[in-house]
């Protein structure tokens, strides 16, 4: 363990269910994390689906922990957990599992000055909603995201289930990590009061964030419609299935012209911008139709790869599980993850120095070890003071792009890090491109603020040589540019760590970075197609609703820029872990995140579930909730509403005033159910319709029931939870007309202070600055550079 990145961090779980994943993470990257479960073992052991009796989830996100059983009733196991706890770095309680041994989380943290404690629940400790309940699609709907997926008028779709737990968890990780790293450096622990509805909203599709480049020149965040364009990213049939295109780049959209045989209507330049190609897809798509009709999915992947065009077939789960490349690049891993029982697992999230950090043990049986700590703990002469932002010495050259690259740097940059974004004055970053007379994009204001702005070429031999010398005094450089791309440019990781033998290189891209497919055009769109997310992204409404309409199609992730976000985050986890590694022993890292992988990690039940299934291995008992969005009072309001135990439909039934329901034989079980899932939301939907979405999801909750209305994007400014936790403050930029809302930090932590907002800047914006300050250069060095268009600056000499 002594070669793991965070090695020598010990972490006390007290989670069960959806939480377990934010020790798992910490587990892959070599904390030891000791489960604390109570006689019988934790109840999460027997959570849908199972797999030869025994929790699929469980097993996933247990790995790589060991497990102790303590009775809370019992004086000397009370004894013992207070050890563990003394000893303890972080203490992460999902369950409120701390109040079974007479104390809280706030408590702990309270008694142990030293001590991280994350108190995880579904809203938050405060607030007039503290006490609701979320489901997935619960926190989907309420977050804002539901009201952007789904056909333009119908019912809203729901995406695959576990994503929005599964965001919360990284997003926990990522807090619980950041107040590690601050333990470290000013001595003081904290108490970090998390709310898992939060973490969705800021997260995975956030209102008030980076839109995705299709997106970035409009404004989104007032609007009340539903989906305006669900076709950005076409995806078209073909002889065995669908493919999806994302034609970005203007040479892309010439590729997709010669694929096409260069048809005469559509040579006017005017096609080179995204916005003309949109409103002409209609026509374009004729052709593209009758090109695709009669060719595979595989056939048009080759062709389009050839022609230079964005491209991906529109696979099931099961494809992706088994294809060259994740088998190739280890990112499955054939376990025994239960016991006498072999299945295909995902490996993990990270890959750090080419070695994966991910599943190596399998979750332990209950009790399996003792309650004591397995290597000395982490220390650290404190360098600072509690109260300041703990990255506010560090320095980060940022070569990151679009939403993944610039929310990775956004996130230590509003930890208070010096992040210098290089740009090159040819390729701007494409987050830049803004409305018609607006100066700069509401994304790019969001995404990169705290950041300042050098203008760089670094394909110049004397760009070469400044970046150089930039990174020999820097912490981490940040990219995510296509593999290869940065060895091509001279700045291999091996070139880096020869400049500085500390440095950290962390970066992303659509498939790794080894592999078959690394070399893959890829964007978030074509990653949710080849890993399934697109095929899995519909319902059973909104097939026949497409169907009935004579859609091309029933998937509805178009509008989505799922994984990016989480991408930033994952990267930020193993890039802090690797400086928390680099801090105690001197060394470099390179980490480099697939998004891929981060699609199948983060939905790893499921593609276990479906691994399981085509293997045949062991008998499937699945989950019998049900999920459905319902129609409520308004013009196009909805509700998401789930039932997942025999004891909530009983209170359902009894709000519906229909108490017969309950043992009426189509409802009464939770197989039949499923079985009779449209009876039921039809039965359902005759009361919701009644009401309004807040109303309804306010009764539901009186009654126990996990329910949350579809919230727009200025509903979600409204959302009383939200603002008692101040979750969000105003903006202001000098170059965007209004405030826009922002996150004011990971979680409401005790000792570390909101995010600055210093503005995001314009192109090349401190080139002469830094020049001056970091590099020592005269300014008469500085003009010459820029008139030799080696660097460059604002017109106005700034």
């Amino acid at each position: 363990m002594a070669d793991r990145l965070l090695a020598g961090v010990r972490v006390v779980d007290l989670s069960a269910g959806v939480t377990d994943t934010v020790t798992r993470l910490l587990a892959d990257l070599g904390a030891d994390v000791v489960k604390v479960e109570p006689p019988g073992g934790s109840p999460a052991r027997a959570d849908r689906p199972t797999l030869a009796g025994a929790s699929i989830p469980f097993a996933v996100h247990n790995a790589n922990k060991r497990s102790v059983v303590l009775d809370p009733r019992d004086d000397d196991d009370r004894r013992r957990f207070a050890e563990l706890v003394e000893g303890a770095d972080i203490v992460v309680d999902g369950v409120a599992a701390a109040v079974a041994f007479g104390t809280s989380g706030a408590e702990l943290a309270d008694r142990h000055p030293q001590l991280v404690v994350l108190s995880i629940t579904d809203f938050g400790a405060t607030g007039p909603r503290s006490s609701w309940r979320a489901t997935d699609p619960v926190l989907f709907a309420m977050s804002g995201a539901l009201s952007r997926s789904g056909p333009t008028v119908g019912t809203p779709v729901l995406p695959p289930d576990g994503i929005a737990s599964a965001t919360a968890a990284v997003q926990a990780a990522w807090a619980a990590l950041v107040a590690y790293y601050d333990r470290l450096r000013c001595g003081s622990g904290d108490y970090i009061d998390f709310s898992r509805f939060d973490a969705v909203v800021m997260a995975l599709d956030p209102a008030f964030g980076a839109h995705g480049q299709a997106t970035a020149g409009q404004r989104t965040s007032g609007w009340r419609g539903r989906p305006k364009n669900q076709d950005p990213y076409p995806i078209c049939p073909c002889r065995d299935g669908y493919v999806r295109l994302c034609v970005m780049a203007p040479r892309q959209w010439r590729g997709l012209r010669r694929w096409l045989g260069e048809p005469e209507e559509f040579q006017d330049p005017g096609y080179d911008t995204l916005g003309a190609r949109f409103a002409a897809w209609p026509q374009i798509s004729v052709l593209v139709d009758a090109l695709f009709a009669d060719k595979t999915m595989k056939e048009l992947v080759a062709e389009g790869q050839a022609h230079g065009v964005p491209i991906s077939a529109v696979l099931t789960p099961s494809r992706i599980l088994a294809s060259e490349h994740f088998q190739a690049v280890g990112a499955i891993t054939n376990a025994e993850l239960v016991p006498g029982v072999r299945t295909d697992v995902p490996t993990g999230y990270f890959v750090v120095d080419d070695e994966r950090c991910g599943f190596r043990t399998p979750a332990p049986a209950a009790g399996a070890d003792e309650p004591r700590w397995l290597a000395d703990p982490v220390t650290a002469a404190p360098s600072g003071r509690a109260g300041e932002h703990p990255f506010k010495d560090l320095r980060i050259l940022d070569l990151g792009v679009i939403v993944a690259g610039g929310e990775l740097s956004r996130l230590y940059g509003d930890l208070g890090a010096e992040v210098i974004k290089v740009e090159s004055a040819n390729y701007p970053d494409g987050l830049r491109q803004s409305r018609v007379g607006a100066v700069m994009s509401e994304s790019f204001a969001w995404t990169h603020r705290n950041h300042l702005a050098l203008g760089l070429d670094l394909r110049s031999e004397q760009g070469k040589q400044i970046f150089r010398r930039l990174v020999a005094e820097a912490d981490a450089v940040f990219a995510n540019f296509k593999p290869g791309t940065l060895t091509s440019l001279g700045f291999s990781f091996d070139t880096l760590r020869e400049i500085n033998p500390r440095i950290v290189l962390a970066g992303s891209s659509a498939f790794g970075n080894r592999g078959p497919w690394s070399r893959r055009m890829g964007y978030g769109p074509l990653v949710r197609a080849t890993t399934g997310v697109t095929s899995l992204w519909t319902s059973e409404e909104a097939s026949e609703e497409a169907r009935a309409a004579g859609a091309r199609h029933a998937f509805y992730d178009a509008t989505t820029i799922f994984p990016d976000h989480i991408v930033g985050r994952v990267t930020a986890i193993a890039a802090l872990a690797a400086l928390i590694r680099r801090d105690r022993t001197g060394d470099p890292a390179h980490m480099h995140i697939s998004q891929a992988e981060v699609v199948v990690n983060q939905l790893d039940t499921l593609y276990v579930t479906q691994a399981a299934l085509g293997a045949g291995v062991a008998e499937i008992r699945d989950d019998t909730s049900v999920h459905a969005v319902y129609p409520c009072a308004g013009d196009d309001e909805w509700c998401a509403i789930s039932i997942r135990s025999d004891s909530e439909w009983h209170s359902l039934t009894a709000l519906l005033e229909q108490p017969q329901l309950a043992d009426d034989p189509r409802f009464a079980t939770g197989e039949s159910r499923t079985a009779h899932r449209a009876e039921l939301v039809r039965l359902v939907s005759a009361w919701t319709v009644t009401r309004t979405p807040r109303r309804a999801a306010a009764a539901l909750q009186a009654a126990g029931i996990a329910a949350g209305p579809m919230n727009r994007p200025p509903d979600v400014l409204e959302d009383p939870q939200l603002i008692e936790r101040k979750l969000l403050s105003d903006m202001v930029h000098p170059l965007v007309e209004r405030p826009l809302p922002a996150e004011t930090g990971p979680a409401p932590l005790r000792h570390i202070p909101p995010a600055p907002q210093r503005p995001a800047p314009l192109p090349g914006q401190d080139t002469r600055e830094l020049c001056r300050k970091l590099l020592g250069m005269s300014t008469e060095e500085i003009d010459r550079l820029i008139a030799e268009q080696v660097l460059f600056a604002p017109a106005d000499g700034s």
